[in-house]
């Protein structure tokens, strides 16, 4: 597991890629905004089957990541929508 190289890629139409380089293999999972659920469904199907070296690690980190990209996500829209506004009946 060590040496493998894990990706985010953001593509046309805002579709979203997930990569995991893993030795020879590379396990790619495509997904449109919005559907990221589809994406842990596929992430749990892939770690169950056995016919694969995709494991339940593999899966925590990409899960991982996908958290950390929707969390940028969030923070970029309440960066560019940030109006503070303070309003006080209190005088003081």
């Amino acid at each position: 597991m060590f040496g493998a190289r894990f990706g985010l890629t953001l593509m046309k139409s805002m579709k979203r890629q997930l990569i995991l380089n893993k030795g020879f293999e590379k396990f790619i999972f495509r997904y449109e905004n919005g559907k990221e659920d589809e994406l842990l469904d596929a992430l749990i199907d892939r770690a169950k089957d056995s016919t694969t070296d995709f494991d339940w690690f593999d899966a925590a980190v990409l899960s991982f990541k996908l958290m950390q990209s929707l969390v940028g996500q969030a923070d970029g829209l309440l960066d560019q929508n940030t109006v503070v506004e303070f309003h006080s009946n209190q005088s003081f």
